[in-house]
């Protein structure tokens, strides 16, 4: 009787379930601890207390104080729910108006896919990071105003990647059949085309996501994004700057979280990738 040799499992297969698993822990991991600051801590965020400014670590305060007497346990917490969410919030928004964009773009054509691609022509004429810092120095500082622009420097990628998928799709036959059976083209787009390019834009935006967080922290850090007392990890590491000598944890703890995060979301970005078998040209 023949026997069929055993088929060992490969590397990349054990390497990408081993990043999935660490990545779901450690996104539950993000999500208690902030659900935990929200609900349980009792220190105030934002209440100072000079008397208790630079403290070490100790039981009632375990990573310490910062320079206004702060819980900077209490901070980090909140903060990353500020970073996340925000995060999450420009991430989501640019979504909304970059996929319709581009589908209609992509599927009718004409003037729309022309104006469309003069405008992201003007986008891509210069980097992200500089048309977003010009973009909230205009419109003023603040956490609010940074999204906006996080979002309009955005939206144009995920309307490219949309419209160039859906260029690609729309002359294969089962598109014809559809236009020959009847079907509307709100039908179709929706239908048929919608579902062929979800898994591209899943691993985009996944890989977008640590991008728009380190942006994010970088603005704050210069003073464009969320404004004190409110805790965010990049606007942490600006007010704990003047202390890096004599308190060095005060910078390390959120330099830690965002980086961490950041690792997070590419190693997510890496496995969908993987997983919806998307090429790697989808990062530019």
């Amino acid at each position: 009787m023949k026997t069929m040799p055993l088929r060992m499992p490969s590397t990349k297969t054990k390497k990408h379930s081993w990043q999935a698993i660490i990545g779901m822990l450690f996104a539950l991991l993000v999500i208690a601890a902030s659900l935990y600051a929200f609900l349980y801590l009792k220190h105030d965020h934002t209440l100072t207390d000079l008397r208790s400014r630079l403290q070490g670590m100790s039981a009632l305060h375990p990573l310490g104080t910062d320079h206004l007497g702060r819980d900077v346990l209490t901070r980090l917490l909140l903060g990353g729910g500020q970073t996340l969410g925000y995060s999450l919030l420009a991430l989501g928004a640019a979504l909304i108006i970059g996929i319709p964009f581009g589908l209609i773009a992509g599927y009718k054509r004409g003037w729309i896919d022309k104006l469309f691609m003069r405008i992201a022509d003007a986008f891509l004429a210069f980097p992200d990071t500089i048309v977003a810092i010009v973009l909230s120095g205009l419109l003023g500082a603040g956490i609010g105003n940074l999204v906006l622009a996080i979002v309009i420097v955005k939206w144009v990628s995920y309307a490219r990647l949309v419209r160039s998928t859906v260029l690609s799709e729309s002359q294969k036959d089962y598109i014809r059949v559809a236009r020959t059976n009847g079907l509307s083209d709100a039908r179709i787009m929706t239908k048929h085309l919608l579902p062929h390019i979800a898994g591209h834009v899943l691993v985009l935006a996944s890989l977008d996501l640590g991008k728009i967080i380190l942006l994010i922290s970088s603005l704050s850090y210069i003073g464009l994004g969320a404004q004190p007392p409110t805790p965010e990890w990049g606007a942490m590491l600006n007010d704990s700057r003047p202390y890096f000598q004599s308190r060095p944890e005060l910078m390390v703890f959120p330099g830690l979280a965002i980086v961490s995060v950041v690792l997070l979301a590419n190693m997510l970005g890496d496995y969908l990738r993987d997983q919806f078998d998307v090429k790697k040209e989808v990062q530019s």
